[in-house]
């Protein structure tokens, strides 16, 4: 009895290819995956509400109201009043913003930063590599966060000091601006130590590959170094950092609330969770939804973020997920 043939037209092999496709199979378990599935949809919808910003709040977030001040939730302010008669929803959208920049800005920096300090010591070694991982040893020393808030109040004057100097010298207004000011001291504080891991996260991978036989068919035909790390090395380095990267949104959203709960990172008028908290936390007995409807937002940000960060783990690296599983 003859065997029916596959087809081989170029559609045929193209769907054959798809249907094996890595990056699909792994986008299939993410979406089996009902938690991260759940991440991603709270994600998403602060990632909304920071594109929209003000557009979405109910009304003008910094306007006050002297004779509505600390009201509980109503029907004309949906969560209630600050200690201003400001709308605490319309502040909450406004610090969406604030902490969906910080965390992208933060953990694109400290993985690029990472990235590539990571690739050039493996691939370097000698001298080059004990610098970088002795740094990166160094810094892992330090609580994180105590680190952070050490650099954002040391570096704060005199990085505000330089800026408005370089705007008065160059005309460029917004530059010395106390809001731009704020973030680029924020910015810098979290990615100087939130590099460190992603560079020893990215050097493991590295050498592990060097010596992968593709890699030394690579060398043995005349490709150049930078040709190997572009081509064969990085590309075969991205699921880790995916990994790393949605784990490390939720730490970046974490350290920026903390640190302008301690009143040394975002300062007002521009709204922060972290700041929401402290400005109301003497008032928590008597109107404990000012401190409450913040602490509950920030909280389910970071879990969504876990959730899509554990899922993403899981879909990129099944085996070591079937193996943790069986394990526990």
């Amino acid at each position: 009895m003859a065997t029916q043939a596959l087809p081989t037209t170029p559609a045929a092999t193209e769907r054959r290819y798809e249907a094996r496709s890595p990056w699909r199979l792994a986008f299939r378990r993410l979406l089996a995956n009902k938690m991260a599935v759940v991440g991603g949809v709270i994600v998403l919808i602060f990632v909304v509400l920071a594109i929209l910003g003000s557009a979405a709040a109910p009304k003008d977030p910094p306007s006050q109201d002297l004779y509505h001040i600390t009201e509980p939730p109503s029907t004309h302010n949906w969560l209630g009043t600050d200690e201003l008669g400001r709308d605490l929803l319309s502040r909450m959208i406004v610090g969406a913003r604030t902490a969906m920049l910080v965390a992208t800005i933060v953990t694109f920096i400290s993985a690029g930063l990472g990235t590539l300090i990571g690739v050039v010591s493996a691939y370097a070694g000698g001298w080059v590599d004990t610098l970088f991982m002795r740094t990166a040893d160094l810094l892992l020393c330090f609580p994180p966060f105590l680190l952070a808030a050490f650099l954002n109040a040391t570096l704060r004057p005199p990085v505000a000091r330089q800026m408005v100097a370089f705007s008065d010298w160059s005309g460029i207004a917004f530059i010395g601006n106390q809001v731009v000011i704020d973030f680029v001291v924020v910015f810098g504080s979290l990615a100087a130590i939130s590099w460190s891991g992603y560079a020893r996260l990215i050097r493991g991978q590295v050498l592990s590959l060097r010596e992968r036989e593709f890699i030394e068919a690579a060398r043995s035909v005349g490709a150049p170094a930078r040709t190997i790390l572009a081509r064969h090395v990085l590309p075969n380095s991205i699921a880790p950092i995916i990994v790393a990267v949605s784990v490390n949104f939720g730490n970046a959203i974490l350290a920026e609330s903390a640190l302008s709960y301690l009143g040394i990172g975002i300062q007002p008028p521009t709204p922060s969770w972290g700041q929401m908290i402290n400005a109301n936390l003497d008032q928590w007995r008597f109107f404990p939804h000012l401190v409450l409807v913040p602490g509950i937002v920030l909280t389910l940000l970071i879990l969504g973020f876990n959730f899509l960060g554990d899922g993403i783990a899981d879909a990129l690296n099944p085996r070591q997920s079937v193996h943790s599983s069986r394990k526990s």
